[in-house]
């Protein structure tokens, strides 16, 4: 089908126009696409033809000088790619550019420049603290209702979808065990979130209010944190994750700007602790933070878990606050994650550690159980949002699969 003739209700619609780095099959040249049902559009190219003067943000390898462009300027360039690929005028000069999704390589399609991670989910971290501290008094840690937990994550492993995850090596030492052995983890686990990218930086010694989320904030992203659940256990008291997180988390190819999701926005759960001023999001004149995204997680094609993003505790716009509080700056391609989704029921959980708890209750999936990850195991989050006129939004898939250490 045309492209221009993408059906009525696709997820990839005019409405959505996700941005990505392509390259067509059998060419090493990178420029960013926009995609539109299932084919990418040539931005730059278009760009090009139609005589915009955003050519130069568009005709690059990399989202990077759009992302630093800041707000005006992504207005104006999507409302430039919606009448690009929707206005009749522009069918003879923007079809011929557009290339069907099954003959181009999708990359990276930002240079990322810092990686955090958050611990967001209230229902998630109830549900480890069950498993690692059952016989504390509160399965919550002191802090987690009045400041995001998070911890800085390496930027340097993080792939787009698609690329193979070598399981990790480290050192692991299990209750049984009377030393520390090392080698290939056997406890391999994946977090289903949400990230987020940093288009517009900031100065040093300004932190970043609440309500300039959307002045920084370019769009979001699905993410899957990989993780080595036995090296986390050994290594990550007192200062937290590092060998387990470190060698790989994998982002979707496709970057879902915010203003796509206007209809998905929706207020956080009830907070049950009052907030310090900089994170207060009940305060006058500021907007609800949270999003309506639906997850759904999948290994080897079978569905295991639907994790509902907007039942999240703490929202972007609140990460990136305290992120920022301490006057740490913004650099354009910043990402950061959600923390792993999870919702109060069963089948909602966002992680093997919680929908096996802890491998106690293994998954039955129709090429076998699973307690953690297998050799060969593909894993592939998808998701959607609530759009216009009960539409859907579609976020680009992440998915990757297992190899032998």
């Amino acid at each position: 089908m045309p492209p221009f003739d993408v059906p009525e209700g696709d997820p990839f619609g005019p409405h959505n126009l996700p941005y990505g780095v392509f390259s067509p099959s059998g060419s090493t040249e990178r420029t960013v696409g926009v995609r539109l049902g299932d084919h990418v559009l040539d931005a730059g190219a278009a760009a090009a033809a139609l005589g915009s003067p955003h050519r130069s943000l568009l005709d690059r390898p990399t989202l990077n000088p759009l992302l630093a462009a800041g707000p005006g300027t992504w207005s104006d360039v999507r409302r430039d790619l919606v009448s690009w690929v929707t206005d009749p005028a522009h069918r003879a000069t923007v079809e011929p550019l557009f290339r069907p999704l099954s003959e181009v390589i999708l990359h990276l399609p930002f240079e990322v420049a810092d990686y955090v991670d958050f611990y967001a989910s209230e229902h998630h971290a109830r549900n480890a603290g069950r498993i690692f501290r059952p016989d504390a008094a509160d399965s919550l840690m002191p802090n987690w209702k009045h400041l995001p937990v998070g911890y800085h994550g390496r930027a340097g492993t993080v792939v787009v979808s698609g690329t193979d995850v070598v399981r990790p090596s480290g050192q692991r030492k299990g209750p049984g065990d009377p030393a520390p052995v090392f080698g290939p983890s056997v406890r391999l686990d994946i977090e289903a979130e949400v990230g987020f990218v940093v288009g517009a930086p900031s100065q040093p010694g300004r932190p970043v209010g609440l309500g300039d989320f959307r002045s920084h904030v370019f769009g979001l992203c699905l993410l899957n944190d990989w993780s080595a659940r036995d090296i986390q256990a050994w290594e990550y008291v007192p200062l937290g994750p590092f060998l387990a997180k470190s060698f790989a988390t994998s982002v979707s190819a496709w970057i879902t700007p915010l203003e796509a999701l206007e209809h998905a926005r929706v207020a956080p759960p009830e907070r049950t602790h009052p907030l310090l001023p900089y994170l207060d999001d009940t305060a006058p004149g500021v907007e609800p933070g949270g999003y309506d995204l639906r997850i759904s997680v999948a290994i080897n094609g079978h569905v295991v878990s639907e994790p509902p993003y907007s039942t999240m505790y703490w929202t972007a716009a609140q990460q990136l606050a305290h992120m920022t509080v301490n006057g740490a700056s913004l650099r354009t391609g910043d990402l950061y994650g959600s923390g792993t989704v999870s919702g109060p029921a069963e089948h909602q959980r966002g992680s093997l550690l919680e929908l096996t708890w802890n491998g106690r209750d293994p998954l039955e999936l129709p090429d076998g159980k699973r307690t953690f990850l297998e050799d060969g195991d593909v894993v592939t989050l998808t998701a959607w949002a609530p759009g216009a006129d009960g539409g859907r939004v579609g976020l680009g898939e992440v998915t990757g699969r297992v190899v032998t250490a």
